[in-house]
Parts: structure tokens; sequence; C-alpha cells
């Protein structure tokens, strides 16, 4: 039996993973969580196989937070599910030590496919991510800028990219509105830009909005 928690702050994604997860004979869902605490707790009570991660919850990011997972339960596999496209954010999981990348768009066969996959020690890697990584390697030029950038900050800069006002991206993200403003400066710095429409444009140039 692969056992399985499911980490996503929305009630009806996680009811939609369950009922696909549930229609294999040996998946079994032990619990699900919306926050990266909550799940931190599961990760303790069940010790499951295979925790399926969506990157963006409120509070701390389900990205910044993949080492953490791992530190504390390295024989649980790490599987992110998100909304983010590949090119955003699945090296970087990836590289954190997540097994394997899926978009929600994801068709139910793929992902039971991943979840066998990533149970039995192998990388669930398609060829959109595999293209991500080959040029990685094969680049011979320092780490591109956003490479720079923790998980919960390319969020930031996203929704700063997309014209929602700090207020706005504090109540997405559930975080204070002046924690917004520091993760602002912090990639203002990182990125060596002056003003929020110079942040706009790298965004944009970036083909992340």
């Amino acid at each position: 039996m692969i056992r399985i928690l499911i980490a996503d702050d929305h009630h009806i994604v996680r009811e939609g993973l369950k009922k696909i997860l549930s229609l294999e004979n040996d998946f079994e869902v032990v619990g699900q969580a919306s926050t990266v605490e909550e799940t931190m707790q599961l990760l303790q009570h069940f010790h499951p196989d295979v925790l399926i991660l969506d990157i963006s919850m409120p509070g701390r990011s389900g990205l910044d937070a993949i080492p953490d997972f791992l530190a504390h339960f390295p024989s649980t596999k790490v599987l992110v599910l998100s909304m983010h496209p590949v090119e955003m954010h699945a090296v970087r999981c990836i590289k954190a030590g997540a097994a394997g990348y899926l978009t929600k768009d994801a068709v139910p066969e793929e992902l039971v496919t991943a979840v066998r996959r990533i149970h039995i020690g192998r990388r669930y890697i398609n060829a959109a991510l595999a293209e991500q990584l080959a040029s990685q390697l094969t680049a011979t030029s320092n780490a591109l800028p956003l490479d720079t950038l923790s998980g919960r900050e390319m969020e930031v800069l996203r929704l700063l990219a997309m014209g929602k006002k700090p207020a706005a991206i504090a109540s997405d993200l559930g975080v204070s509105a002046r924690t917004v403003g520091t993760y602002r400066q912090r990639i203002l710095d990182k990125l060596e830009l002056k003003s929020t429409a110079e942040l706009i444009i790298f965004a944009i140039d970036q083909g992340l909005v």
C-alpha cells in the first residue's frame, strides 16, 4: 500500500486529488493539510510514503519547506503539484529535493504514474522539465538572476507583475503588507532593479506573466 499525504490550501483540490488517488487499489490517502505547519504535523503523525505538495500556500511556501520536510522525514518522497508552469518553479523544486513536479492541468493518469514512480525511488520528470534541467546543465554562464530568488520571492514577483497591490498580495499569501514590502525590497536588491515598474518589465521579459 502506498500511503499518501496531500498538502494544498484549496479544499476542493484536495478532495479532487483524493478521489483520483482512491481509485487505485494500492493507494491510501492518510491525511490532508492546508499549510506547511499542518503538513509537518501530519508527516510526523502518519509518516507517509509520498507527499503531494502545492508550493503556494498561506504563510510559509511549500517550496521553501521542502528541505525541512526531507530533513525530518527522509523516507517520504515529495511530488510537487503546482498551478505554476514548469519554467517558473520546477527546477527550483527538484534542486530543493522534490522527486517530481507536475502542473495541475496534468491528466489523472499522469498523477498516478508520477506517484508510483517516485515511490520506488525514481524521479518523475516530464519533457518540459527535462529540457529545463538540460539547459541548466549545459549553461556556461553564471546563474540566472531568477535563481537567486526564494520560492516566496518568486510568488511575490509574479503577483506584483500582475498589477496586484501589496495589501491584496498579503491577503493572498496570508502574510502582512509589511512582509510583502520586505519581499519586494529583497527582490529589487537581488535583481538590481530600482522600482516596481522595472520589476514588471523584467517579469514580462522573463515570461512570468
